[in-house]
């Protein structure tokens, strides 16, 4: 949906306090009931139908009378609520163009009062384009049914506190500014998108560059999750800086290795794409790095130090507090839940205690001695077996020759009822002498057929 700001001009007080009303009855209720929203929005002189059916025309709201009348707010109207905070806190006084789209999100330029250009970036989770936040975001675990709003206010808040956390800790990101609801306000970086650029003078640095960075991430307790050319930004002078944070995940997560993996396999796979850089070149070059390198010279996750410090439990500093860290891990992915299985598994394996040489030799010996009686027992079964199929061949060879003379002797019986019932059939009948006595027309057959009518009509 398109975000026309223009609408924001003639929006009054009432229109806002509707709009607010209707996003707290969202709390409880997924379609909120008009006679509620009406309760809790209390307007002085009423009215409160006629401000519905306005923002409705503006495609603020959505209506759904399926089950009962009620409404609830649409991604156009939540932006519209965190645009009007942002513009009453002073943050910024103008919105600019659209100079990004993802599938999560929206970037949109603004401007402060004293002409500072400032980015702002709108969470849309629930898109048709990435609807599988249970299987690809760390948001859902146990909970069933979930709203997109909640969802995306999650994803800004946690994308916000990862942002201001890096930012103290010298990593090339973004200056957070402000963040509400679903609305993260941050510094605009003066670069292009690395899968934008075709041509760099030194290949081999920003490639150094950017794999320290995951390194170093990893070395703060984090990883990126999602770090490829399409969130790394790179300016004139060759500058990094990274950007889109709300995947983040500790080191401490069960598939934390996996996703570090993956980012290394992004930034090596592109680079030998785009820039033709092999793997050979950068194998002897960090030798004095913290993280060791394997036979392809990635950087192995289970040789990184851990110990520079853990940014995920220094976030409640920024905001996110643990009321929020907790909701988020409510939201994480069901079908990794599955594994668990197999993982107790080997667990269970690892755990049998080891056992002494005796014992290992009584265990032999027994093992032994149960072979033996298996093999006696086997043999008494084949026996067995054997005599037992010998004796149903005769009882079945029995069996043939009795069925044989009882059909004999049936068969008989049937051709004798046969014939006797042909004989009875036949009595009192005349034996036809050919097969074309039915043309002789004119013969003796016709004329006595004729006397014997004569003969019936007259006694009657």
């Amino acid at each position: 949906m398109k975000l026309d700001v223009n609408v924001l001009r003639y929006l009054s007080k009432d229109d806002f306090r509707v709009l607010t009303a209707v996003e707290m009855g969202m709390r409880n209720h997924e379609i909120v009931p008009s006679e509620l929203i009406a309760r809790i929005a209390s307007l002085k002189h009423g009215g409160t139908y006629k401000v519905l059916k306005n923002l409705l025309k503006h495609k603020l709201l959505h209506h759904d009378s399926s089950k009962y009348d009620g409404f609830r707010l649409t991604y156009l109207g939540y932006d519209f609520l965190a645009i009007k905070t942002m513009v009453n806190r002073g943050v910024f006084a103008a919105v600019g163009r659209q100079i990004g789209v993802g599938k999560e999100s929206d970037i949109f330029e603004v401007a402060t009062e004293d002409g500072t250009i400032l980015a702002m970036k709108l969470h849309r989770l629930g898109r048709v384009s990435f609807r599988a936040v249970k299987s690809k975001r760390d948001y859902l675990r146990h909970r069933r049914s979930y709203n997109w709003l909640y969802l995306s206010r999650l994803a800004a808040l946690k994308e916000f506190a990862f942002m201001k956390a890096l930012e103290e800790h010298g990593f090339p990101v973004p200056r957070a500014v402000d963040c509400n609801r679903h609305c993260v306000i941050m510094s605009l970086v003066q670069g292009y998108p690395l899968v934008q650029v075709k041509q760099l003078q030194n290949p081999d640095t920003v490639f150094e560059t950017i794999v320290g960075l995951v390194v170093r991430l990893a070395e703060h307790g984090l990883i990126h999750c999602d770090f490829n050319e399409f969130n790394i930004m790179i300016d004139d002078d060759e500058k990094v800086t990274m950007i889109d944070f709300p995947q983040m995940v500790s080191v401490s997560h069960r598939n934390a290795q996996m996703y570090f993996d993956r980012d290394v396999e992004c930034v090596f796979k592109f680079f030998r794409k785009r820039f033709n850089l092999s793997y050979e070149e950068h194998t002897d070059e960090n030798d004095g790095s913290e993280a060791d390198q394997d036979d392809t010279g990635r950087p192995s996750f289970s040789s990184i130090s851990k110990t520079t410090g853990f940014l995920d439990k220094e976030l409640a500093a920024s905001g996110f507090t643990r009321k929020d860290q907790d909701h988020i891990e409510q939201f994480i992915e069901g079908e990794n839940e599955k594994n668990t299985g197999s993982d107790t598994e080997g667990t269970d394996e690892e755990q049998m205690p080891e056992l002494d040489e005796p014992s290992i030799t009584i265990l032999d010996s027994l093992h032994l001695m149960e072979q033996e009686n298996c093999i006696s027992d086997a043999d008494e079964v084949d026996d067995n077996q054997q005599s037992f199929v010998a004796d149903q061949n005769r009882d079945s060879e029995t069996q043939e020759l009795s069925d044989k003379e009882e059909d004999a002797e049936l068969v008989k019986r049937l051709n004798k009822h046969r014939k006797r019932g042909i004989a009875a059939a036949n009595r009192g009948r005349k034996s036809i002498g050919s097969r074309n006595s039915y043309k002789d027309k004119g013969g003796k057959s016709c004329q006595n057929s004729k006397i014997h009518k004569q003969l019936s009509s007259s006694y009657s």
